[in-house]
C-alpha cells in the first residue's frame, strides 16, 4: 500500500509562517502530480497548490504570492511554504497524490491524514 504522511502544521499568528511537509512511503515505482488541499470547518476540501512531476506549478488565487509548493521526488516528498498567514488559511490541510505502485498497477489518488492549520492571534 501507500501512505501519504503530513507534518509541521500548528497554531501561529497573523502573518507568521510555516512548513508543511508530505512524505510519501510504501509500495511506489512513481508519483505523478502531488497537490496540497485544505478544508476548512463546515466548508468543502479546496485546491491550495499543485506540482507535476515535471515541476510545473498551480495556485489558488487566494494564496498566490504567499504560498510555495514543492517536491524532492528523490525522496518522494512534498512541501508547502506558507507565508504571511492569515486567520482565513485557517483550516486542515491534506496532501493529495497520484501513485502508480508497480508497472502492473495504474495511478491512483491517495490522501493523507490531514494536518491542522490555525492562524489566530
Amino acid at each position: 500500500q501507500v501512505q501519504l504522511v503530513e507534518s509541521g502544521g500548528g497554531l501561529v499568528q497573523p502573518g507568521e509562517s510555516l512548513r508543511l511537509s508530505c512524505a510519501a512511503s510504501g509500495s511506489i515505482f512513481s508519483i505523478g502530480a502531488m497537490a496540497w488541499y485544505r478544508q476548512a470547518p463546515g466548508e468543502g476540501r479546496d485546491l491550495v497548490a499543485r506540482i507535476t512531476s515535471g515541476g510545473d506549478t498551480n495556485y489558488a488565487d487566494s494564496v498566490k504570492g504567499r504560498f510555495t509548493i514543492s517536491r524532492d521526488s528523490a525522496k518522494n516528498t512534498m512541501f508547502l511554504q506558507m507565508n504571511s498567514l492569515k486567520p482565513e488559511d485557517t483550516a486542515v490541510y491534506y496532501c493529495h497524490a497520484i501513485v502508480r505502485r508497480s508497472t502492473y498497477f495504474p495511478f491512483n489518488i491517495y490522501w493523507g491524514q490531514g494536518t491542522q492549520v490555525t492562524v489566530s492571534s
